[in-house]
């Protein structure tokens, strides 16, 4: 094993340990993924069945572009998991680290015609650099790999609608970056739709 996919490894697992405190789990599914270093076309997963807290370097999975195994790991893998992620890391070049979740304010918000709402300065983070990628079942289908990297674009966080959330970044931190301060973005959305109080939005050139 190379010093850099040691190196990926180990922030990895850190990124599941720091998921699973700050509760962005559910349970055993969604994941978060990474190229390895110098080794094209192989990433590193979660074994499944696995808590995220339970999560070590050594327990990650290098998988192919498919979702194969290729280190003779004895741990399984969720290849619904992996369709969505290896539509992005294959077409960004910049996508090195992504985090798909299923928390409750991201699928909430993920279920409203609106998506993200322009309501605060967090959610201002993501003005014109958030993507939405309508419903199409259970992501079994590798075909629908080229609808999602054609309306991911180039932004680093996407709303699979009625599904959930997906950051990117090019190292672990920029990723799990993104990922926090979407979900607070989320989570306020709710709070503050639920009050039952009208809502004042930030307009574009105040966003801009």
């Amino acid at each position: 094993m190379s010093p850099e996919e040691k190196k990926t490894r180990e922030d990895l697992a850190a990124c599941y340990r720091l998921a699973a405190k700050h509760r962005l789990t559910d349970h055993i599914y969604t994941h978060i993924t990474a190229r390895v270093p110098g080794e094209e076309g192989h990433f590193l997963i979660n074994p499944y069945g696995w808590l995220w807290e339970e999560i070590t370097a050594s327990s990650l999975v290098k998988i192919d572009t498919e979702g194969n195994k290729v280190d003779g790991s004895p741990h399984r893998v969720n290849p619904a998991g992996f369709t969505i992620h290896s539509a992005v890391h294959m077409n960004r070049h910049d996508a090195a680290w992504i985090m798909h979740t299923h928390t409750r304010a991201g699928v909430a918000v993920s279920c409203m015609e609106e998506g993200l709402m322009p309501l605060n300065q967090i959610s201002l983070q993501f003005h014109n650099r958030i993507a939405y990628h309508d419903f199409e079942g259970i992501a079994l289908d590798l075909a629908e790999r080229e609808r999602i990297v054609q309306d991911f674009g180039t932004h680093p966080v996407l709303v699979l609608r009625n599904h959930g959330l997906i950051a990117t970044g090019r190292s672990a931190a920029e990723m799990f970056s993104n990922m926090f301060y979407l979900e607070r973005a989320c989570e306020i959305q709710i709070a503050a739709t639920s009050s039952g109080r009208p809502l004042r939005l930030i307009d574009d050139a105040m966003a801009d």
